[in-house]
């Protein structure tokens, strides 16, 4: 099995922890927790931010000295509804409370005290429409560049309808080298429907010192620390993933693959 692709180590409780080193690389960081109701989670942030997103299911929360109740009104990730989430700055701890079974997203990056502890979402969030024909997939922007309440995280939910594509036309972000392109490492969680189904996943650089093509199965974790890293969803099966990024800097520019960037454009 490839490096990149982590499976849950549990069905219940954490049952993902990816760090800057067990990832091999400087900035993201992401778990995942499923609780049932009554169980809890917490955290402590040290010297890096954080933002908590409700994937699925309700969970009171307090975090950075502050009670913000229950957060979460989704119960399906597959309703494409707005997700709860929660910022968190550098030095800060975090408790959540299911108030019923629920699945937590805890996605890290530096921090640097730039910004507030806040709540983001379901408010100003909609989803939006990306791509053509079965490039088409849907977005839940979280915390991309616009929006100006993180230090160095870029957080985005993408759907994609059975059998299309995203992450496409192929692109990489890998070099710092402002404004042509960014430095960002990137994980994506997954999620299939219906669960049982499967998604393709291809990870590579364009000398072929990466290239990796995995199966990957309701919720797994990819790493793409380097290349292009396009999705696939079979005919009968929908993908969701929480994208998580982050670098030296908070921008989003990519490079398309050569053998690819014809169909960008002709789709401009």
């Amino acid at each position: 099995m490839s490096h990149l692709l982590q499976k849950p180590f549990g069905t219940h409780g954490e049952v993902h922890r990816i760090t800057p080193e067990t990832a091999g690389w400087r900035y993201v960081g992401f778990s995942l927790y499923r609780l049932r109701a009554g169980e809890s989670a917490s955290g402590v942030t040290e010297s890096r931010e954080v933002i908590l997103v409700m994937v699925e299911g309700k969970a009171k929360i307090t975090g950075a000295s502050r009670d913000w109740g229950e957060l979460g009104d989704r119960m399906n990730v597959f309703e494409k509804s707005p997700p709860h989430c929660l910022y968190l700055p550098d030095g800060s701890d975090w408790r959540a409370v299911a108030t019923t079974d629920c699945t937590i997203a805890v996605c890290s990056a530096p921090g640097r005290g730039g910004h507030p502890a806040r709540r983001i979402g379901p408010e100003g969030i909609s989803l939006t429409e990306r791509g053509k024909g079965t490039n088409t997939r849907f977005i839940n922007n979280i915390a991309m560049e616009n929006e100006d309440y993180c230090d160095s995280l870029l957080v985005t939910e993408v759907f994609t309808p059975a059998g299309h594509w995203s992450s496409y036309p192929s692109h990489r972000h890998d070099e710092d080298d402002f404004p042509r392109i960014t430095y960002l490492e990137e994980t994506y969680y997954h999620r299939l429907n219906p669960a049982t189904g499967f998604g393709v996943q291809r990870v590579y650089t364009d000398d072929g010192s990466l290239d990796e093509t995995m199966a990957v199965a309701n919720g797994d974790v990819v790493l793409v620390p380097r290349g292009h890293h396009p999705c696939g969803a079979p005919y009968g099966f929908e993908m969701y993933y929480l994208n998580v990024m982050a670098g030296p800097r908070r921008n989003w520019r990519f490079v398309p693959d050569p053998a690819v960037k014809w169909i960008m454009d002709r789709d401009a």
